[in-house]
């Protein structure tokens, strides 16, 4: 009797901890990102663009990125294409204004890059930045986490 009570307290202190730590998705330093759950990484004038670890884990397995052209205009806090996932398609929203420079072509045949490697393998854009003042308008790692932790306390 006393060994399955332990056994039943390890598992639920096992549970308590697994469930904990998924509630706080990876979040990087060096990266600015938009209330709309993208992400921006900026060398020179040139910005990467993708959807956070936040909004992966809350569309569920991506099944399909819709890109747009390379030349197009994009413009902060405009659409450019969309997320679907087995949940919900998403518009995904550009943190910078400027020009396409670069899609990641790897996302039409591997969607799911979005979920496992939001921020390496699952970009989605490359922008070349026309104006660099437009990254005051976004949070810096800190405040994105509190911004995710506030929404998802709403929820």
């Amino acid at each position: 009797m006393a060994s399955s009570m332990l056994w039943a307290s390890r598992a639920a202190s096992y549970l308590r901890i697994s469930v904990f730590h998924r509630g706080f998705s990876t979040v990087l330093k060096d990266l600015k990102y938009a209330d709309s759950h993208e992400w921006v990484k900026v060398e020179g004038n040139s910005a990467t663009i993708g959807i956070t670890d936040h909004a992966q884990d809350h569309l569920g397995d991506v099944v399909y990125v819709e890109l747009p052209e390379v030349g197009a205009a994009v413009k902060q806090g405009e659409s450019f294409g969309a997320v679907e996932s087995v949940k919900a398609t998403s518009d995904v929203n550009s943190p910078v204004s400027g020009k396409v420079v670069e899609v990641n072509e790897e996302l039409s045949g591997s969607p799911a890059k979005v979920n496992s490697s939001p921020y390496d393998n699952g970009w989605i854009i490359k922008v070349e930045m026309k104006d660099a003042g437009e990254l005051k308008n976004l949070m810096d790692s800190e405040e994105y986490s509190k911004f995710c932790e506030e929404e998802d306390s709403k929820h």
